[in-house]
């Protein structure tokens, strides 16, 4: 166990296993969060995902709500909110209110992404297809609308949000690519890079994202947070077993086939074809799985080489208690207060 400089949070997706329910996903997201806080972890981050039968998800504004008010210290935020489905006014108004309740504590960051499938993008966006051009807007509108602080000339700038309050959420910008990086810098954003999505180009996004960054009131400094995915056992071996189940629903899902996630027994007997080993190979480049010494080592020399020194790990495993475990080994190896 060695003291790490690196500041560790928690990225949440409410995984739903073959055999469980939505309702107990959300259970567990629950318990887990509340162990997060023990174990020293300094966020807690939910995800937002649509139609999708292996996550449980959909609401992280109500999701930090339940969070935040089972829980004292540790910080609770959206990652993302999916904000091109939504009114920048409603995300600011609803961030606000988590804002007023828990001062201090909350997290909004926001995401390009659709979170689903296209049909239920569409479903989500009934006025019709939704134009990415008109994201950098909504961007600004969101923080205007947060600090009260539209342009003079903005057509909605006598709106007031309420509720007021001293403080505000602490805003970050998520993606997985070299354009998010660059909305993060025009805007004066903290970053966070989603390495658990695309292992590669983060290094050079961060970079560039740190070389672009343009100054704002409540950032005036570059910030980037990097999401890992990682399992972590007693043994490799072990946490290798542990992450076949994720593999293996990964695949099916690049396939198209939408499903809760599998047990280990049935991705270990699984008859792969070589181009599906080849599949399960990319997956596991962007993954770290091991035992606790090899999984710090991993994420350390991740962290030192984009630049950041915040980590948030997602964790999917069959079983609850594998899920929890792992968060405990690298909460021990890390050395958290």
């Amino acid at each position: 166990m060695i003291q790490s400089k690196l500041r560790l949070g928690v990225l949440d997706q409410s995984p739903i296993p073959v055999g469980g329910t939505a309702a107990g996903a959300l259970q567990e997201t629950l318990e887990l969060a509340r162990l997060a806080e023990t174990l020293g972890f300094e966020r807690y981050w939910v995800a937002e995902h649509h139609g999708a039968p292996g996550f449980a998800g959909t609401a992280p504004e109500i999701l930090i709500a339940r969070i935040a008010g089972l829980t004292s210290r540790i910080r609770v935020g959206s990652a993302g909110v999916m904000l091109s489905h939504y009114a920048p006014l409603k995300v600011a108004e609803t961030f606000r209110i988590l804002e007023a309740f828990y001062p201090g504590r909350i997290d909004l960051g926001i995401g390009r992404a659709p979170g689903s499938d296209q049909r239920t993008a569409y479903a989500l966006e009934p006025g019709g297809p939704y134009d990415i051009a008109e994201f950098p807007g909504k961007i600004a509108d969101l923080i205007g609308f947060l600090g009260n602080s539209l342009p003079a000339d903005h057509p909605f700038r006598s709106i007031l949000v309420q509720p007021a309050g001293p403080t505000l959420p602490e805003m970050w910008m998520l993606g997985s690519s070299d354009q998010s990086a660059a909305y993060a810098a025009m805007f004066g954003l903290p970053f966070a890079f989603a390495h658990f999505i695309s292992g590669h180009g983060g290094e050079e996004a961060c970079a560039a994202y740190r070389a672009n960054y343009r100054p704002s009131p409540a950032y005036p400094s570059p910030r980037t947070a990097l999401a890992v995915f990682a399992i972590c056992a007693e043994t490799h071996e072990e946490a290798a077993r542990l992450a076949s189940s994720r593999e293996l629903w990964r695949l099916r899902v690049e396939r198209g086939e939408l499903a809760p996630i599998p047990s280990p027994e049935e991705a270990l007997a699984y008859d792969y074809s070589d181009l599906e080993r080849a599949r399960i190979a990319r997956t596991r480049a962007r993954q770290i799985v091991g035992n606790p010494q090899s999984v710090r080592m991993k994420i350390e020399a991740l962290a030192t080489a984009h630049g950041s020194e915040e980590i948030s790990i997602v964790t999917i495993t069959f079983d609850p208690i594998a899920r929890r475990r792992s968060y405990e080994l690298l909460a021990r190896e890390f050395a958290l207060s």
